[in-house]
């Protein structure tokens, strides 16, 4: 039953830009694991690239999410779950209404610590360190693209693999 539900939701995930709920949506391709050797034996860094040359290090709980190089996924970063972009309520909602986390498999919940801009080559980035409670993420892309990013936002990321 379980399985049907996940590929009814892949087939129709909710519409991740409906109310401008997004803040930050890209395709990755995971490029390298545990580039640095591995230090957890249920976490593994990710290092991928996306095709709008956005680079991405991101820590994932390898035990109940498997990923490997050459998996191909969707990530979003989003302020809230709510389909119509209303903030969030501090408690838990147990009435299992539909929310953007319903089209993705993978999803946590952090804060952005550090936010720095820097220029390599003549082009521009931005680059964004995520805290999902200690798992890590470090994401840079066109500062066009994370403009509504910034340090001490609370955000979501969603992910859900496209391939392999």
């Amino acid at each position: 039953r379980q399985q049907q539900q996940r590929q009814q939701q892949q087939r129709h995930p909710p519409p991740a830009m409906s109310g401008g709920v997004v803040s930050y949506e890209d395709l990755f391709e995971v490029i390298d694991r545990d580039p640095d050797g591995k230090k957890f034996d249920k976490v593994s860094r990710f290092r991928c690239r996306s095709q709008f040359e956005a680079e991405l290090q991101i820590d994932i709980n390898v035990d109940i999410y498997k990923m490997e190089v050459g998996t191909r996924f969707t990530l979003v970063l989003a302020p809230t779950l709510s389909l119509d972009g209303t903030p969030e309520d501090p408690s838990y909602d147990q009435s299992g209404k539909e929310s953007l986390a319903d089209g993705y498999e993978y999803v946590m919940y952090g804060k952005v610590f550090k936010k720095e801009d820097e220029t390599s080559g003549g082009i521009q980035k931005s680059a964004v360190n995520i805290s999902f409670g200690g798992l890590l993420m470090h994401l840079k892309a066109d500062p066009k693209n994370l403009q509504n990013v910034d340090i001490d936002n609370r955000l979501y990321i969603l992910i859900r693999k496209i391939s392999k």
